[in-house]
């Protein structure tokens, strides 16, 4: 435990058990631990999964591991072991907020389940992370981001036009379901303040992953056409794509007919924006080939860097399409405080949500040890 770095967290004083593992139990847990929270991470005595899941490795544990667990102290406990779960009550007997994703029914048959937990301590907000619910024609079964990004239509809609459905490249579903969690504790959290009661929260891969179909469920509620995938063009509007140029390709984005008139200004094609075809947003969607045809004639001579920053000065959104290493060494990263370093070596994505007076603070690093609630006081339930 770092105690040179204060917590002045919005969180601070509530104190959160997370007993999940691998990625949207966990990822809640660091964002409650990001803005205060006093995050213990009780583990199965080999530990969670994902310290395994590499390379690359540090000391034995994958960064997989160590970029969902920092502002937490961490203990083992054998949850299948009397000895075990009467551990794990001294610590709830303290907790504010639990974490867990056990397979829906797990808990329950140790007698540790909800139900049971709620009557001894009616202030715990009970956070579960399931893939599809404890009910219901998929209820109570396991859930995976690739195979619910599968199930909800998003590999459906991912992809270029003329190639095959395609996993989103990152976990979005788990990660989306993280922050739904987070969501809800804080929700349950402020609900709490007005009845002195805690509650059962769940956030289900499944249904995160049907929130995510913006704008293509909306498009199909209202036409009842099946949405297709377009590669990195917009569905509904156009130029909204990657485009190439003379050098790199740029990605534009493109969103209103005063944002295509600039654009046309600075590529010397004025013109574009009084043709019949595309001067209107509608126009400019139905007729996109040609477009892109036409747009990327013209970009042919211009340099991608140049371009970019023309077009930024101009009010007419656009950026170069960078690799993740350029993205993470981009001065704004820096400037925007998104690279956070820990003693040790580590380093991670910091907060993305700033807050003026309760800012987050990183105050213990992946791996921390603790048997027990050690910061500020848990806030009473009432």
């Amino acid at each position: 435990m770092n105690n040179s770095i204060p917590n002045t967290g919005a969180l601070a004083g509530i104190r959160v058990l997370d007993i999940s593992r691998i990625l949207g139990g966990p990822y809640c847990g660091q964002i409650l631990g990001d803005h205060g929270a006093d995050v213990l991470k009780v583990e199965p005595p080999q530990g969670d999964d994902t310290r395994t899941w590499g390379p690359p490795f540090r000391d034995g544990v994958a960064s997989y591991y160590h970029g969902l667990n920092r502002n937490k102290r961490t203990m083992a406990l054998d949850l299948g072991s009397e000895e075990g779960r009467e551990a794990l009550l001294s610590l709830v007997a303290e907790a504010d907020v639990l974490i867990e994703n056990f397979k829906t029914g797990t808990m329950e048959r140790w007698g540790i389940g909800y139900d049971e937990l709620s009557k001894r301590f009616p202030g715990l907000i009970w956070c579960r992370v399931s893939g599809f619910g404890t009910d219901g024609p998929l209820g109570a079964l396991p859930g995976y981001d690739a195979a619910v990004q599968a199930m909800t239509g998003i590999m459906s809609v991912n992809g270029e036009a003329s190639g095959d459905a395609l996993r989103v490249g990152l976990p979005v579903v788990d990660m989306v379901t993280g922050l739904n969690a987070v969501i809800g504790v804080l929700l349950a959290l402020q609900e709490r303040q007005r009845s002195g009661r805690g509650q059962f929260v769940e956030a289900a891969l499944y249904d995160s992953g049907l929130s995510l179909l913006h704008p293509h469920a909306a498009n199909w509620f209202m036409d009842g056409r099946t949405p297709k995938r377009t590669g990195n063009a917009h569905p509904n509007i156009y130029p909204y794509d990657a485009l190439n140029t003379g050098t790199d390709p740029i990605f534009l984005a493109v969103g209103n007919d005063r944002q295509f008139a600039s654009f046309c200004r600075v590529i010397g094609r004025a013109e574009l924006a009084e043709d019949p075809m595309y001067r209107d947003a509608g126009g400019r969607s139905v007729n996109r080939a040609s477009l892109k045809q036409t747009l990327e004639a013209t970009l042919a001579s211009f340099d991608r860097r140049t371009l970019v920053d023309q077009l930024m000065a101009a009010g007419v959104p656009a950026a170069p399409v960078l690799p993740v290493d350029a993205a993470l060494n981009h001065p704004h990263t820096a400037h925007r405080e998104m690279v956070v370093e820990m003693p040790g070596g580590y380093r991670g994505i910091g907060a993305p949500v700033k807050l003026s007076r309760t800012p987050a603070s990183y105050r213990h690093a992946p791996l921390t040890p603790g048997d027990g609630f050690l910061d500020m006081p848990a806030q009473s339930d009432t």
